[in-house]
């Protein structure tokens, strides 16, 4: 946990934003892997972290915004739990830690909660995402289940958003220690993409540098020579000489804060013509967006730029034609990049997206577009300082999407497909990184992950060295 201070602050902020009602956070509980004694790896629920900051399961947090008290619910443990799990702190002692001095069993919930309804009080929760969570809220505030997503408020979804947008240093600092475990994986799984060796070794052993340097990985690793899937978590391929590798994973440090990189390398350690080409037009693009970021600027327009360039950069290798605005215009770009540029990264790698992407990327003076592939941008709106956020450009040879685009023939004076088709072999490439908006600029967040064609040739070269991580073991 954090100073308690910072908790404290963080809730007298949500206070002054809401005004009236009441604040109900639900922590999560265990959730049972294939019978309930035997649970998946705890992770609470990272609004309930912010502004509570206690990694237990069956906890609840109150904020009362009409009286300014806090409260926490939940349960001292009885001599079975001491049996399994040795003596526990109190709630109470728990409690203090976050600053909160009234607590109460958990029991006794409901019936707080009833009394305030009661009294007219309007009971503010968040959109819940586990199963065990929305029963529990119907019960509490006895909703029907199918309509609690309409009930969460709205209210307290974009006071939550906007305080939690904006990273204090603490949280920096744990965002840049997530990137820094991210690089020892990123460099361990470059220097592992050999012929011969399967992608499950590659995933499994850079999954085991996140938990033995922080937490358990931040998302379900992405590692593939398929990289034309973008979400591709099929790890069963033999890797190939001639292939690249994409790998897009990041790690969670203990106080739950993220990290997400990716990196695409040859394997066997040397880029070919063919793959040199793409690669440096997606490092071009990358770099490109990076340069532009600022506070004031909308980060769909961070977007467009990649998007030009990427354009830009396929017209030079023959892949396309016409002009460049107008390409982007048309979306004859969303053929090799149908996502969009990036999104918010903070407690969760995609932060807070559990709210509503609109609420979280999009705002009344930036409205979300609706056609395909531009679509796909998590976060359009204007940049901050304090904002954290990935910047992840990709091209991608998906026969499928190619055989679409040339049979509706849409973008014909765009798009050379009789040279895209000798493409539909190579698979993908994606460069991410991690950047903070500054007062006056950005910042590329953590020590420097190899992203030149230079940088990744000589790591490849390098051997892996293991426990020899310094400034971690």
């Amino acid at each position: 946990m954090f100073n308690k201070e910072i908790y404290i602050t963080r809730r007298k902020k949500l206070t002054n934003e809401i005004k009236s009602g009441i604040g109900l956070f639900l922590g999560n509980v265990d959730a049972a892997y294939n019978y309930p004694a035997n649970t998946y790896s705890y992770r609470q629920d990272s609004h309930f972290l912010y502004f509570f900051g206690l990694n237990h399961p069956g906890f609840a947090g109150v904020i009362n915004f009409d009286n300014h008290t806090d409260m926490i619910f939940a349960n001292d443990v009885n001599i079975e739990d001491i049996i399994w799990m040795g003596n526990q702190p109190s709630v109470k002692d728990m409690a203090a830690k976050a600053g909160i001095e009234h607590t109460a069993p958990y029991g006794e919930l409901a019936g707080y909660l009833h009394s305030a309804i009661n009294q007219g009080k309007k009971i503010h929760f968040l959109p819940a995402y586990r199963g065990e969570t929305m029963i529990e809220l119907s019960k509490l505030l006895n909703l029907n289940i199918d309509k609690l997503k309409g009930e969460a408020s709205v209210d307290l979804i974009k006071a939550v958003v906007k305080l939690k947008e904006i990273k204090d240093g603490v949280e920096i600092a744990e965002i840049e220690k997530a990137i820094d475990i991210a690089y020892l994986m990123h460099t361990t799984s470059m220097k592992m993409a050999k012929p011969g060796m399967v992608e499950q070794e590659i995933a499994g052993t850079i999954e085991g540098i996140s938990l033995a340097l922080g937490g358990p990985v931040s998302f379900p690793i992405i590692l593939s020579q398929d990289g034309q899937t973008l979400h591709n978590h099929d790890h069963s391929k033999v890797l190939k000489e001639g292939r690249m590798m994409v790998t897009d994973a990041g790690a969670e440090t203990q106080e739950n804060y993220c990290s997400d990189i990716t990196r695409t390398v040859p394997v066997g350690g040397k880029f070919n013509k063919r793959q040199a080409g793409i690669y440096q037009v997606v490092l071009n693009a990358n770099m490109a967006a990076i340069a532009a970021i600022k506070p004031g600027l909308k980060y769909r327009e961070v977007h467009f730029l990649a998007c030009r360039t990427i354009v830009d950069g396929l017209k030079e290798l023959g892949l396309m034609k016409g002009d460049t605005r107008s390409a982007v215009d048309a979306r004859a770009h969303t053929l090799f990049m149908p996502h969009g540029l990036g999104h918010m990264m903070g407690m969760d790698v995609h932060d807070m997206e559990g709210l509503g992407e609109n609420h979280v990327g999009y705002d009344e003076n930036t409205t979300r577009a609706t056609e395909f592939g531009n679509a796909y941008l998590r976060l359009g709106k204007e940049l901050k300082p304090g904002m954290v956020l990935t910047v992840e450009p990709g091209i991608y040879f998906i026969p499928a999407l190619i055989d679409q685009y040339r049979k509706e023939g849409t973008f014909d004076e765009f798009i050379n497909f009789d040279l895209v088709e000798t493409y539909k072999d190579f698979g993908g490439i994606r460069i991410e990184d991690d950047v903070l908006v500054t007062e006056n600029s950005h910042r590329v967040l953590g020590k420097p992950i190899p992203k030149t064609i230079a940088e990744i040739e000589k790591t490849m070269a390098e051997p892996r060295e293991w426990l020899k991580w310094e400034g971690f073991i």
